[in-house]
């Protein structure tokens, strides 16, 4: 695909400025939107792109306008991007079918490779199965202990509310933590998270 679209949805008109200006410098075709209505009035089915989705905007937080996009069946892919704190959301949006989530202030390079990597999926759709078939083999590396860390991971838990759920320090959660993301040979919790839903895991009714 050579025109390159990317729909940048995000009520924060200083990071629409510069997000577009950066992306347009990368080589891309940027459109904005102030928020998530004007965007839904605006996309159609054909439309075919990447999506930048800021979860917390007035009217209609990124979730829902997600949750509308999947009904309509448009299923361009979508990075989440979010504040401080935001984890949870954004871990209930990769639910939905978001592949990535990067905190502000996100880094360009950060933004870009995101993109990047939203293209390649676009471009090997067809390869879905290999990839969850993938993905199972190297969960199937873990010990029972570094699986639980990533399942309490999908539900959005910290650190700290693994070691409550699973009665074990905090210390130890990260020691896990750390061996789990080595063996699936990620170095981001939105790549370990990739993983585990490629493989089924937190993917309700899947």
């Amino acid at each position: 695909m050579n025109d390159r679209i990317v729909f940048l949805v995000d009520d924060d008109e200083a990071i629409r400025h510069s997000a577009s200006f950066m992306l347009r410098h990368a080589g891309f075709t940027v459109k904005t939107f102030p928020d998530g209505l004007v965007f839904l009035d605006s996309v159609k089915s054909e439309d075919e792109g990447c999506i930048l989705l800021d979860v917390r905007m007035p009217g209609m937080d990124g979730l829902a306008v997600q949750s509308t996009l999947n009904r309509r069946g448009i299923n361009m892919p979508v990075i989440i991007l979010t504040g401080h704190g935001d984890v949870p959301v954004a871990v209930e949006a990769m639910k939905g079918g978001a592949i990535e989530f990067l905190e502000k202030p996100y880094e360009k390079k950060a933004l870009v490779a995101a993109i990047e990597n939203a293209y390649e999926l676009l471009d090997n759709q067809a390869t879905d199965d290999r990839r969850g078939r993938e993905a199972a083999a190297k969960l199937s590396a873990l010990t029972p202990r570094e699986r639980q860390v990533l399942e309490c991971l999908v539900e959005g838990l910290t650190n700290k509310g693994i070691a409550e759920a699973l009665s074990i320090s905090p210390r130890t959660v990260e020691i896990h933590r750390a061996h789990m993301m080595e063996k699936l040979q990620v170095d981001s919790l939105s790549a370990a998270l990739r993983i585990a839903f490629l493989a089924g895991i937190g993917a309700d009714g899947h």
